[in-house]
């Protein structure tokens, strides 16, 4: 009996390790977009600061490519739109795995017990 109530306790503990990591991944994930987010912010805000008379340029692999003013406006807009996005489904996705996480560490424990009490049967 507690052979059976072992194994099944790796099994889950397992399970429990995977869930750890994938959140820890997404945690990482979620990370990198909070620090684009901060630097496109930073580029809107640079942008606001200046006219249609001044040049920008973007950088296109190793070269500079001259850029309208309206066309960076437009693609930093739709970049922090999409970066807000993503933050938002990796929150999601996070409480997701928080709670089966937590339904894990719970199925865990009462396994942990059982175990105990099989082997002081024994």
């Amino acid at each position: 009996m507690a052979e059976q109530i072992q194994k099944k306790l790796q099994g889950e503990l397992e399970k429990y390790q995977q869930l750890q990591k994938d959140l820890s991944k997404s945690v990482a994930a979620r990370q990198k977009l909070e620090a684009q987010l901060t630097e496109n912010n930073i580029v809107k805000e640079e942008l606001e600061l200046l006219d249609d008379t001044n040049t920008i340029f973007k950088l296109l692999g190793p070269v500079l490519v001259r850029q309208d003013m309206e066309d960076a406006r437009v693609t930093v807009a739709k970049r922090l739109q999409y970066i807000t996005g993503e933050i938002k489904r990796y929150e999601q996705q996070m409480q997701e795995m928080e709670k089966r996480s937590e339904q894990q560490r719970e199925l865990l424990a009462r396994l942990q017990h059982d175990f105990q009490r099989a082997q002081s049967k024994a």
